[in-house]
Formats: C-alpha cells, structure tokens, sequence
C-alpha cells in the first residue's frame, strides 16, 4: 500500500469534522480565522521561501490583517514556475524531482522526498503549472470540494454511498487523485471510471456499479444522460455532481432531463480555490476557510492558499471570471457565480466573440453530441459528434450569421465530423473552446 495514500486518508479523518464546523462559521469567526491563518503562512514563506522572503521583505507579518493584502504585489503561474525552486519552502525539494514524480504517476501518486504530492494543470490549456503539498494539506483541500457535495447530499440509506467518479484515471489531476486516496473506511465508496474509456466501456461499468452518485465532467456527464434517455443506460441516481469543465445550461438540461435528478456544479483548482452550488443552482459557496479569494473584478480573481506552506500561493491569479453574490445569512463564506474561463473567448484582434454566440446555435441542433470550437484566422472550425442527419451546410451557414452579426466581418466556418472528441491524455478533460495561436 502507498504510504502517502495512508498519509491523505488519516489526515482527511482528521479535518473532515473540523471543516463541517467551519462552514457555519459567520463573518466575524472567519475572519479571525483567515487573519491567523495568514499570518502563519506568510511568516513561514518569508522564512523559508527566497522567492517569497523577497516579496514580503518590509512587511509586519505578525501584526498582518486582511486588509493588508493589497500591499502584496499579485504573482501569476508564469512567475510562479519560473522561480518554483525558490518558491518551495522545503530547501531539499526542486523543479527537477517534481517532474521525475509526475512521469512515474499512474493511479496513485508518487511520492517526492516520502512525504509530497505532486500534481500539474493547465497542459492542453495554456501555462502549464505543478503544484506540491503534503498529505495534510491536500486532505484540506480536497475536503472542501467534498464537504459542497456531502452538504447537499440526499439521506444517506444504510451503507457506505456507493460513487463513482468518471474523470481522470492518472493521480496527476485531482479527480484521479480523490478515487486513488479513498478510505475503505469511511461513509463514501469512490469507483474511479477513467472517462479516457469509451463511451460504451464506461455505460458498461456503470451499469454494473449502479452507483448512487455520479460525479465527473458535464461533458461527458451529457453523453451519458443521452445513452440513459435513449435506454442504453440504466442507472437510478440519487445525486449528479459536475467538475472541472463549465457546466452550460445546454449541458445542465439535457443532464438533469436524462437522469432526472438534481445537478451539482463544483468548482475546483489545483492551486486551492473550491466551491460548490446548491442542486440546481448557479452560484458557488468558496471555501474561504482554506483559500482566500479576492475577487477584483470581473476579469481579475487573487487567491492565497492559506493551507500550503510548502509551495506558498499568495495572491495567485486565476483566469476565471468571477460575480461576486450577495453574502448568506448563514456563513461567512464568499459566493460567486462563475461565467467562464477568460480564455473560453474568442478575440480576432479587437474583436471579442462570446462562447454564447456559438453555443445559442449549437443549443438548436439536437442532433450534435458533443463538440469542439477551433479558432482559426478568420473564423472557426467545429468539431462536432453528430447525428448524420445533421444539415452541416445549414448549420455553418447560421455560425457564419452569428458571428457576424458579433461584429466579425466574413467569417469562415467549416465543420469537421469525429467520432470523438480528443481529450488531454493525462487528464481525460475537454477544452472546450481552444483559441487560435499565431
């Protein structure tokens, strides 16, 4: 058995009781939280982190507040893995250790100096990151997005809940890393069904769990809602949970009709931030116990991870579009709606499409499964798995429309039929709208 995998499961039995408490925390105790929390983090990086004693020289850190986190200048992934070997706060860990890690991770991870995990994100998306912490840590901030998901949970019947999770097969992404690091103890059974499958090997192996809950990303989550409202699929759900890709209400329609039964939307990221809705709902409740969140403005979200003082991420910037919601009555936690990853739009130029340009005419073809947007110089190129019956000179004839009407003069369309959509390798995610690159 993995040491480590030992390691997360003790300490995710030993911070679950505490994060329920936390979630009710108001304003005022959160806050005292947060501000001790913080203090301790920044102390520590500043001490053991060259990059971040650099950033932090002046500052008083024992009587640091909330308040104070504008004199913090913000740090992006790119500035983050330039200087990661300054930024860990362990002076045996480097770069180099890291990626050995990540290559020899498969289902479960492997540990660094025995007693790290490793983990990468944004590959097929943009700068890539890795980003390490210690089972304590990740315990904590996996439970966040465990705790969105088991506060909204029907009635537990007698028995473990029986989930299973069809996303990531390697413990390189969180997904994987959550069905890898699962108590057999504990009140929840996570089956990992790698969505990197076919579509069949997966209704096959769902069929056969019959679990109670499903969790995994809404794109693949769609298709299978598609095999059930068909009678491919059998399955009697008590609870759906969406990640790791935008849930669109296309996606959230034709989920919540083929399986019948509430859908939940979580947030997550690797660097910390976790949130989830309530059934059905569109805004998120963060865990700001762990992860501070910022939100600048619309196109501006910092976090600081108040739980990882190995590799410190302070006022870390996120490409994610945040609206700030009004505050609960019952908790201190921040709330947003998420409209969309900054890079899901499509700029020519001055020119900025909205994927709801795309998305309103694809919402009026049922006869698409699933699909993929590619930029290209003057227009686009749909990916589509479709119906044969689908018009494709009608359909490229309304994108055309569409984006012009957008403002982009004489687009170009063209459509190309797959039988799938590719997928990263490692994570089994979907980018849904890939920009076009000079």
């Amino acid at each position: 058995m993995n040491a480590l995998v030992e390691q997360v499961r003790a300490a995710t039995r030993t911070i679950a009781p505490k994060l329920f408490e936390r979630a009710r925390f108001g304003r005022e105790q959160l806050a005292a939280l947060q501000t001790q929390r913080l203090r301790a983090l920044l102390s520590h990086a500043a001490e053991h982190s060259p990059f971040w004693a650099r950033r932090l020289h002046g500052l008083d850190l024992a009587r640091f507040e909330l308040a104070d986190l504008v004199r913090i200048e913000p740090v992006s992934k790119a500035e983050l893995m330039a200087a990661l070997d300054d930024v860990f706060t362990d002076r045996a860990l480097d770069r180099k250790q890291v990626e050995e890690s990540l290559a020899r991770t498969g289902r479960d991870p492997v540990p660094l100096l025995g007693r790290y995990l490793a983990q990468a994100t944004g590959g097929s998306s943009g700068q890539r990151g890795v980003f390490v912490s210690d089972a304590a840590t990740w315990a904590e901030v996996s439970g966040g997005s465990f705790r969105a998901i088991l506060m909204h949970a029907p009635p537990r019947a007698a028995g473990r809940v029986r989930v299973a999770m069809v996303a990531a097969a390697s413990a390189v992404h969180s997904t994987g890393l959550a069905a890898a690091c699962n108590d057999p103890s504990g009140p929840v059974e996570i089956t990992s069904v790698p969505v990197t499958q076919s579509l069949d090997a997966i209704a096959a192996r769902l069929d056969a769990l019959q679990p109670d809950s499903l969790i995994g990303y809404p794109t693949l989550i769609g298709r299978l809602a598609r095999e059930q409202a068909a009678g491919h699929l059998n399955l009697s759900l008590r609870q759906i949970v969406t990640t790791s890709e935008m849930l669109t209400p296309e996606l959230r329609a034709v989920i919540r009709s083929g399986f019948g039964v509430p859908v939940l939307n979580v947030f997550g990221t690797t660097e910390g931030l976790m949130g989830g809705t309530e059934p059905d709902g569109d805004v998120f409740t963060f865990n700001s116990d762990t992860c501070l969140v910022e939100i600048v403005d619309a196109d501006h979200v910092l976090i600081t991870n108040l739980a990882n003082r190995l590799q410190p991420l302070i006022r870390y910037r996120l490409e994610d579009r945040f609206t700030r919601a009004p505050d609960s009555p019952a908790h201190g936690h921040v709330r947003a709606a998420i409209e969309g990853r900054c890079d899901d739009i499509l700029r020519f130029g001055t020119i900025e499409i909205h994927p709801l340009v795309v998305r309103a005419v694809l919402l009026k073809h049922p006869e698409i499964a699933d699909y993929q947007v590619r930029q290209t110089a003057r227009g686009l190129e749909l990916v589509a798995t479709c119906d044969e019956s689908l018009d494709g000179s009608r359909l490229c004839a309304a994108l055309r429309s569409a984006l012009a009407g957008a403002g982009l003069p004489d687009p170009e369309v063209t459509l190309t039929r797959a039988d799938a959509i590719p997928r990263d390798a490692m994570t089994g995610k979907l980018k849904r709208f890939v920009s076009y690159r000079h």
